[in-house]
């Protein structure tokens, strides 16, 4: 790591500790020539994932996306903003640990009701409604069926 004072090339690390809830770590560092301190901040590289659209088209995938979805299906419900901000990383987690990187929004959207069904019935049915886009009512009282007996 160069020296941001003196450009030399040559430091040690002096502390060391976790930063940003254990996703980077943050190091201080002093030169060996002008002996100045600096931080450097070091972050785990993560490949971009890619969401197949159901037309085809791929898009970079958006956690922000994920999240505004589940608060529009939990709209006027009791449902804590840190739950869906919980249930967002958790689908991006589960998303990363699968090691594809082209994932099909069919594969997101059912991760994103089998959490939603655990958290709120209202809202997964919601959800539900717009990602299955239910052509007419029967369809619609299926899902409802389905959920009352899994109860």
């Amino acid at each position: 790591m160069r020296c941001p004072f003196c450009s030399n090339p040559e430091s040690k690390v002096v502390d060391s500790r976790p930063s940003d809830e254990g996703a980077s770590i943050r190091r201080r560092r002093e030169c060996l020539v002008c002996h100045k301190r600096f931080t450097t901040y070091e972050t785990m590289e993560s490949l971009p994932m890619v969401v197949i659209k159901k037309d085809g088209s791929r898009q970079t995938f958006d956690k922000s996306k994920l999240l505004n979805s589940m608060i529009r299906a939990c709209e006027k419900r009791t449902v804590p903003f840190d739950t869906l901000s919980r249930i967002a990383d958790e689908i991006e987690l589960t998303l990363q640990n699968e090691m594809d990187r082209e994932i099909p929004s069919a594969r997101i959207g059912e991760l994103v009701m089998e959490k939603l069904k655990d958290v709120d019935e209202v809202s997964y049915v919601r959800f539900a409604s717009v990602y299955r886009q239910f052509k007419d009512i029967s369809t619609f009282m299926e899902e409802l069926n389905k959920l009352l007996k899994e109860r």
